[in-house]
């Protein structure tokens, strides 16, 4: 740890991170350099030694709908992180929110805290802008699973449930140039675009513990929209990629923003897309 590095001082010391992919893993690198002792998990044996290199006390743990295979030193900490996204297009989807039940019953008596890292497709697209008090209204499978899961979470600790409902998520490895790169006929070209970078989402996430600001649910999403067809064409045409082509239309769409972010947080984004 370098002399410059803010170390944390609070009262959370230890936390812990189930589920070290895209997020988890740069959440728990950035933890380690303020100064907190993390706890890791991954799936595959082969991705301990990268745990082990960035400072993280590794664990493999595998969950089923059934049960969670898991030590249970893992669960003993201040915060525990619950970043496993539902397998979208798998058979598995629908066993979201059981391998979530699962995991609370495992930390039970042994967590402080537990944060669940959700997705703002708790939303519809119903043509509206929606907040942390706007009806949840999912259209999408893998939003139902994530809003029954928030609800589990909700019935393990009614009185501090701590939700982060996290807008499309983009950065280093997730490129929007290429998600549309080469397309032709898109349509709804003109709706607003949700999303949030990586370092925000991070950064917010962090923000959370340093404030101790649990028990709420914060939308976590970029604070400008600008509609697809800008934003995607931009992004396309600067990493030097084909530029895709939208209709030019708005349809099915929302525009998610937060009031629990700025009144409890008080974060300001450093990338506002």
């Amino acid at each position: 740890m370098s002399s410059d590095t803010k170390v944390n001082k609070g009262i959370i010391k230890k936390v812990s991170i189930l589920g070290c992919g895209w997020f988890g893993l740069a959440l728990a690198k950035d933890l380690v350099n303020k100064g907190y002792a993390v706890n890791g998990s991954i799936t595959t044996p082969q991705k301990l030694q990268l745990l082990k290199e960035n400072q993280i006390n590794p664990f493999l743990i595998n969950i089923t709908a059934e049960r969670i295979l898991a030590d249970d030193t893992f669960f003993k900490a201040d915060v525990l992180f619950v970043c496993i996204p539902p397998k979208r297009n798998s058979n598995e989807l629908y066993e979201y929110p059981d391998k979530v039940k699962a995991i609370l019953e495992a930390a039970k008596g042994k967590t402080c805290k537990v944060i669940l890292i959700s997705s703002t497709s708790v939303y519809g697209d119903e043509n509206k802008v929606v907040n942390e008090n706007s009806q949840t209204n999912p259209d999408t499978d893998s939003g139902k699973v994530v809003l029954l899961a928030e609800q589990i979470l909700k019935k393990y600790h009614p009185d501090d449930f701590t939700v982060i409902r996290f807008a499309g998520l983009i950065g280093p490895d997730r490129n929007p140039g290429r998600f549309f790169a080469g397309k032709t006929a898109i349509p709804n070209g003109l709706a607003p675009v949700n999303l949030i970078h990586q370092t925000d989402a991070v950064g917010l996430a962090i923000k959370l513990l340093e404030k101790e600001a649990f028990g709420k649910t914060y939308n976590a999403c970029a604070p400008l929209h600008p509609n697809k067809k800008d934003f995607y064409t931009k992004a396309a045409k600067d990493s030097g990629l084909t530029e895709p082509e939208f209709l030019e239309e708005k349809i099915n769409w929302k525009i998610v923003e937060s009031i629990n972010v700025p009144e409890f947080l008080n974060y300001r984004f450093e990338v506002r897309i």
